[in-house]
């Protein structure tokens, strides 16, 4: 009897890593589901649908005929990841957690699970590609690049890449609901997950507030004129326009003709003074950065690339904007054909060459086409 090579797939309860699942299994392997269960500080709570997709894994098992594991990372989850994310967000920049859940948790506490059971193996649905060259082992973009997630991928390493299958990478996504749909899953038409994995559709200040004190202070204009109150600087990310409370009012010394229907945008964010800066406009020159400074480097072939011109996001979704890519030991630099829009700190600047994402960083400050150091 041939040996059926063990593969441990992440089922999430979503239809990416359902269809992976059933993939995988015709493609020959002895494919085993693990559910993993990241958070527990409000279970019960209507924004934690953590029991209900499990249920709906565990529908996906039965109708595959694989078997489910449950298992409890939210210890690991806690140390590795939701205390780095309240220290980024207390040190007023906006972290991605999901790209150090990707790290720590679904490649690094998942994966050693699944070595521990016997797995050659493990597979996520996920949209992205792993190739190997010369031993070498590459991670693509997705097929379907209204839905690649490499950008979220980008920390993994050789060891790492080297363990993973992403089956659906190869696949729109409208084919996977197609596929989904044809062998009856229970959630083919389940609706997509948003929102970062723990905090999933709750409104984020309200859970952040149970993390952070918050400390008011004056919201200001690129003039130095006060014009409101913010409610606590980590409350607030560059380039976001909700929740301000300061629509409709019109700036004196407007630029660009901008009436009070002009929009306004959190610009930059001074700590030491606690005040948060906001602009009239989407293009505001504060808005707009050609260079940025990033650290906390990882690099998915084990060493840096070679300095050359790239394309790099700097946000999830973004078309990849072209850059020249200089670096040191630990920073690298990048300077962008084109200014790029509201670049935040915290954030992972990610670099490509072509459809290879090479690795990145974590957005450690951006350069704006004007020296913005309003007026106090």
């Amino acid at each position: 009897m041939t040996h059926k090579p063990r593969v441990v797939v992440g089922l999430s309860g979503g239809v990416d890593s359902a269809v992976s699942a059933y993939l995988l299994k015709e493609q020959g392997f002895e494919v085993i589901g693990v559910f993993m269960k990241n958070w527990e500080d409000d279970d019960d709570s209507e924004y934690c649908a953590s029991n209900i997709d499990f249920l709906d894994a565990a529908s996906v098992a039965d109708v595959l005929g694989i078997e489910i594991e449950h298992v409890n990372f939210a210890a690991e989850y806690k140390d590795r990841v939701f205390a780095e994310f309240l220290r980024e967000y207390q040190g007023g920049r906006t972290p991605n957690p999901d790209i150090l859940c990707n790290a720590e948790i679904k490649f690094k506490a998942f994966l050693d699970h699944a070595m521990r059971l016997g797995a050659e193996k493990i597979a996520t649905g996920h949209y992205a590609r792993v190739r190997e060259v010369d031993g070498q082992f590459q991670l693509l973009k997705g097929l379907d690049a209204s839905k690649d997630q490499s950008y979220f991928l980008h920390r993994l390493n050789q060891a790492q890449l080297a363990k993973t299958l992403f089956p659906v990478g190869e696949l729109e996504k409208t084919e996977v609901r197609r596929i989904a749909d044809a062998i009856g899953l229970p959630n083919a038409k389940k609706k997509d997950s948003t929102g970062i994995c723990f905090i999933g559709e709750r409104p984020f200040r309200e859970f952040l507030n149970r993390y952070i004190a918050n400390a008011p202070g004056p919201i200001k204009n690129e003039l130095g004129q006060r014009i409101g109150e913010h409610v606590g600087l980590s409350f607030y990310t560059l380039g976001q326009r909700q929740g301000l409370g300061i629509g409709g009012l019109k700036a004196k010394g407007q630029v660009r003709g901008g009436g009070e229907h002009t929009p306004w945008f959190v610009a930059r964010k001074d700590l030491a003074a606690n005040t948060l800066f906001v602009v009239q406009g989407h293009d505001h020159p504060w808005l707009l950065s050609g260079k940025l400074v990033a650290d906390n480097l990882s690099w998915c072939a084990g060493s840096a690339p070679s300095e050359a011109s790239y394309g790099a996001k700097t946000r999830y979704r973004q078309a990849d904007a072209g850059c020249a890519f200089t670096t040191s030991a630990s920073m690298m630099q990048l300077s962008f054909t084109e200014p790029q829009w509201a670049v935040t700190p915290g954030q992972s600047a990610v670099l490509y060459d072509g459809e290879v994402c090479l690795g990145g960083g974590i957005i450690a400050s951006a350069e704006t086409s004007v020296s913005n150091q309003a007026l106090g």
